[in-house]
């Protein structure tokens, strides 16, 4: 994967304009900083925030990774014929995502600067 992709920025939680500095302050699983952003792009010195309230709309974006995670989930079940009880699925639905929420999270919001913050090449 190389730079300059929205899906590069996306992936290794890189700044959406230079995709050298850090996007998140932590890892996905520091569960004290969950979905913290730094203020500035570290290299490009971006504003990550374009006003306050920004990040509001990244819910759309979470609400629809959801989503998928549920659909793959039921399509895996019913491609494989597991056969699973309707509580079986949701044990293993809710399991599922509440191990996966911190990332989910942390995607919507690199998502969410992505369809905002454009990449701008070399800035060497």
């Amino acid at each position: 994967m190389r730079r300059g992709t929205k899906l590069y920025s996306v992936l290794f939680f890189k700044c959406p304009e230079c995709h050298k500095g850090d996007f998140f302050e932590s890892n996905p699983y520091d569960l004290k900083k969950v979905g913290n952003i730094h203020t500035n792009c570290a290299h490009c010195s971006l504003k990550y925030s374009k006003e306050p309230g920004f990040y509001y709309g990244a819910m759309y974006v979470s609400y629809a990774l959801g989503a998928g995670v549920f659909m793959g989930l039921y399509l895996i079940n019913y491609l494989l014929d597991l056969q699973l009880s309707l509580v079986s699925f949701l044990v293993i639905m809710s399991a599922v995502m509440i191990v996966g929420t911190p990332y989910l999270y942390h995607l919507s919001k690199i998502i969410w600067a992505n369809l905002f913050f454009h990449y701008k090449g070399k800035q060497e």
